[in-house]
């Protein structure tokens, strides 16, 4: 079980993302500094928690390139939560105990299928590896820049290598992590 000294109260405004991406209509916050610093790692990581009272289970909450995280809240839990973008809502979050299996996206999964020793390494990490190497290949912005980095986890994977070498998980080194930008 988590500890309780790792337990975050906050308010925060929710936002509004200004180019959302898929269409539908979410909200984000930003955590506080010091709610972020409670968190077990300064990358992607899950929490429970709730929101103006209402409970949500291991929501992934994504690092935002300075030091703290952000939150995507989808309109089911706004609407339980009686929460709209511009209005101050009330947080509690604690880290979870151990973190939840990634969903591996399709192509990811059929790849490792036709490699037995890039498939033993990927079964041999860790979950947050696994959620490192999987984010290393969906946030690439083009279908072709998507099949290298699938080719080349598979040969990394192959050789043994464990995590993405070179990515910084935080986005604070790269910049390559951070939070959407709100709508004015």
């Amino acid at each position: 079980m988590a500890n309780k000294d790792t337990r975050s109260q906050f308010s925060a405004r929710l936002l509004r993302p200004k180019k959302p991406a898929d269409g539908e209509e979410w909200a984000f916050v930003v955590l506080p500094k010091d709610a972020s610093a409670k968190l077990p790692r300064r990358g992607r990581t899950s929490v429970d928690g709730t929101l103006n009272g209402k409970g949500f289970k291991a929501l992934l909450l994504e690092p935002d390139g300075q030091k703290s995280h952000w939150l995507r809240i989808d309109p089911k839990l706004q609407r339980a939560a009686k929460a709209t973008p511009g209005d101050v809502a009330e947080l509690e979050i604690t880290p979870v105990a151990q973190e939840p299996e990634p969903e591996v996206p399709e192509d990811l999964r059929e790849a490792l299928k036709t490699s037995p020793e890039a498939l033993a390494t990927w079964e041999a990490t860790t979950t947050l590896a696994r959620v490192d190497w999987i984010h290393w290949v969906v946030t690439a912005k083009q279908a072709k820049t998507r099949a290298k980095r699938i080719n080349d986890a598979l040969d990394k994977l192959a050789s043994g290598e464990k995590r993405v070498c070179c990515f910084d998980p935080s986005g604070f080194y790269s910049k390559a992590l951070k939070a959407p930008e709100a709508e004015a």
